[in-house]
C-alpha cells in the first residue's frame, strides 16, 4: 500500500496574525494617506481662486487708475500752469513706461516668487498714487505717473501667469473671463469716476480715492498671496534691459508723435518722429537677436521660444490686428462725436460707456463657452462682426444720429470680447508652461505697440485725409467727417485679414488632452 502524500499547501498562503496586523496597519495608512490627499486638494483649490481673485482685484485698481488721467488734462493745464503738450505727458509717460518695464516682467517672474513680485508692484502704484495725490507741482506728478505705470506693468503678466500656472486647461476660459473685466471694465469706468469727481472735487481727489483701494490690496495681498509656480536663479542682462528700453520705449514714443506731426505738419516734430521710430526699429532688432542668442543658455530676459507655437504665433498676429482696431476705434470715436456732431464730453463719455461695459462683463459667459467649444467657433463670427462694424462706420456723415453710433460700438464691444479671451487663452494655452511668464510679458508688450500703431494709424489717416479735403474747399466739420470714414476704410480693409487668421487658431493640446497645468 503506498504512502499518501500531503497536501500541497505552498501556493496558498495561511496569514498568521502578524501578517494579519501588518496589511490592517498598511490599509489603514494608505486609507489616511488618501483621505489627507483629499481633504488637501479642496484647500488647495481653495488657495489658488483666493490667490487668483486677489490679483484680480489688484490689476482692476491699476487698470482703474490708467485712465482716469484722460479727461483731467485740461484743468491740470489750468491748475499747474503747463502747456496742453506738457500736460499730454502725464498721459505719454505712463505709455512709454508700460512699454518699456513689460518685455522685462517675463524674466522677473521666473526669477522671483510670487508674493515679493505682488508686493513689489502694489507698492509701487500705491508710492506713485500718495506722490501724486501730495504733487506740488508737474514735474512731481509726472514722476509719480512712471512710478505708478511701474507697477502696473508687472500686475497684468504675473496675473495671466499665475492664472495659467493655477487652473486646469479646461477651466481657462472661464477664469480668463474675468481678466477681461479687469481689461475692459476698469478702463471704461475710468473716465466716467474722473469726471464726477472734477465736476465736484480737485484732480487730486482722482488719486486719493485710488490710494486706499491700492494699500488695501497691498495690505491683503502680502497676508493673502501665496508663493506659485517655480523660481529659478539666473543674472539679468542688463544690456537686453537696455535695448528693450530703446526699442519698445522708441517704437511707442515714435509712434504717439505721428498724429502731432500730421496734424501741425511743424519743421521739429517730424524729426522727433522719424528718430524715435529708427531708434525703436533698430533697438527691437538688436533685441530680438540678443534674446535668440541668451535662449541658448536659458539667460533671455524675454523667451522668443513662444513663437515656435504655430497657435501662439498666429494669436499673437490677430490680437495685434484686433488691439490696434480697439485703439485706433476708442481715440477715433470721441473725435468724431465731438469735433462732427458736437456732442458735450460728458455725453461723449455716457456714450461709450455701454460697450466698454458690455465688453467686460460678458467675458465670463464667453470663457465659459471657450471651455466648451474652443476657441474657432468663437472666433470666426466674432471677426466677422468686427469686420461689419468697421466697414459700416465708413458710412458716417456729420448728420449721423449719435444712436447708431452707440448701436455699432455696442456691437463692436461685443464682437471683440468673443475674440480677447480666446485669444488670450490659446495664446497661452500654447506654450510650454515654463514659458508662461515670458507669453505673458509677450501679450502685455503687444497690448502697448499694437494700441501705439493703431492710434498713430487711425490719427494718420483721418488727419491726413481731412486736412486734404478742406484745402480742396470742404467744410471744416464735412471735411472732418470725410477724414474719418477714410480711417475707418483703413481699419475696415485690415479687419479683413483678422477674418482669415481667426480660421487657423485651434485648440490648445493640453485642452484637447485636458491635461494638468504645468507648475
Amino acid at each position: 500500500m503506498s504512502e499518501r502524500t500531503p497536501p500541497h499547501t505552498d501556493s496558498i498562503a495561511v496569514p498568521d496574525d502578524a501578517a494579519l496586523a501588518a496589511a490592517a496597519a498598511d490599509e489603514a495608512a494608505d486609507r489616511a494617506i488618501d483621505q489627507h490627499v483629499r481633504a488637501a486638494q479642496p484647500e488647495h483649490g481653495a488657495r489658488n481662486t483666493r490667490v487668483i481673485w486677489l490679483l484680480l482685484a489688484a490689476t482692476f485698481t491699476v487698470f482703474l487708475n490708467e485712465t482716469i488721467m484722460s479727461v483731467a488734462i485740461p484743468e491740470l493745464v489750468d491748475d499747474l500752469g503747463v502747456t496742453l503738450s506738457a500736460a499730454q505727458w502725464l498721459t505719454t509717460a505712463f505709455m512709454l513706461t508700460m512699454a518699456v518695464v513689460i518685455p522685462i516682467t517675463g524674466f522677473l517672474l521666473q526669477r522671483f516668487p510670487t508674493r515679493p513680485i505682488f508686493g513689489t508692484a502694489m507698492g509701487l502704484f500705491s508710492a506713485g498714487t500718495l506722490l501724486a495725490a501730495l504733487a506740488p507741482g508737474f514735474e512731481v506728478l509726472l514722476g509719480a505717473r512712471i512710478i505708478q505705470a511701474t507697477g502696473t506693468a508687472i500686475m497684468m503678466p504675473l496675473l495671466m501667469t499665475t492664472l495659467m500656472t493655477l487652473v486646469a486647461p479646461s477651466d481657462r476660459g472661464r477664469f480668463m473671463g474675468r481678466v477681461s473685466i479687469v481689461m475692459s471694465v476698469a478702463p471704461a469706468i475710468g473716465p466716467a469716476i474722473s469726471g464726477l469727481i472734477l465736476n465736484t472735487l480737485g484732480w487730486r481727489y482722482m488719486f486719493w480715492l485710488v490710494l486706499p483701494l491700492a494699500v488695501g490690496m497691498l495690505v491683503i495681498g502680502l497676508r493673502r498671496v501665496e508663493n506659485v509656480g517655480e523660481t529659478r536663479v539666473f543674472p539679468i542682462d542688463l544690456f537686453s534691459v537696455v535695448l528693450s528700453a530703446f526699442g519698445f520705449g522708441g517704437l511707442v514714443y515714435g509712434l504717439s508723435l505721428v498724429g502731432e506731426v500730421v496734424s501741425a505738419r511743424s519743421t521739429g516734430q517730424p524729426v522727433a518722429m522719424w528718430i524715435a521710430l529708427a531708434v525703436g526699429a533698430v533697438g527691437i532688432l538688436a533685441f530680438i537677436l540678443r534674446q535668440l542668442l541668451l535662449q541658448h543658455r536659458d539667460r533671455a530676459l524675454l523667451d522668443l521660444r513662444t513663437f515656435r507655437s504655430r497657435n501662439f504665433a498666429v494669436s499673437i498676429a490677430l490680437m495685434a490686428v484686433m488691439m490696434a482696431a480697439l485703439f485706433g476705434t476708442i481715440i477715433l470715436l470721441p473725435i468724431y462725436l465731438q469735433d462732427v456732431l458736437g456732442l458735450e464730453p460728458l455725453a461723449t463719455g455716457l456714450l461709450v460707456l455701454p460697450g466698454g461695459l458690455i465688453m467686460g462683463l460678458l467675458g465670463p459667459t464667453v470663457g465659459r463657452l471657450y471651455d466648451r467649444v474652443g476657441p474657432t467657433p468663437l472666433l470666426v463670427p466674432a471677426s466677422i462682426g468686427v469686420s461689419a462694424v468697421l466697414w459700416s462706420l465708413t458710412l458716417v456723415t456729420d448728420s449721423t444720429p449719435p444712436w447708431m453710433i452707440l448701436v455699432a460700438h455696442v456691437v463692436l464691444s461685443t464682437a471683440l470680447a468673443f475674440m480677447f479671451t480666446p485669444l488670450f487663452t490659446t495664446a497661452l494655452g500654447s506654450v510650454e508652461p515654463h514659458l508662461y511668464s515670458h507669453g505673458a510679458a509677450i501679450v502685455g508688450t503687444l497690448q502697448q505697440v499694437a494700441g501705439a500703431a493703431g492710434t498713430a494709424l487711425f490719427i494718420t489717416v483721418m488727419t491726413a485725409t481731412a486736412a486734404a479735403a478742406e484745402s480742396g474747399g470742404t467744410a471744416a466739420i464735412a471735411a472732418q467727417a470725410a477724414g474719418v470714414r477714410s480711417a475707418f476704410l483703413v481699419g475696415a480693409l485690415v479687419s479683413l485679414l483678422a477674418i482669415v487668421g481667426a480660421t487657423l487658431v485651434r485648440r490648445p493640446a493640453d485642452m484637447v488632452q485636458g491635461a494638468a497645468p504645468g507648475h
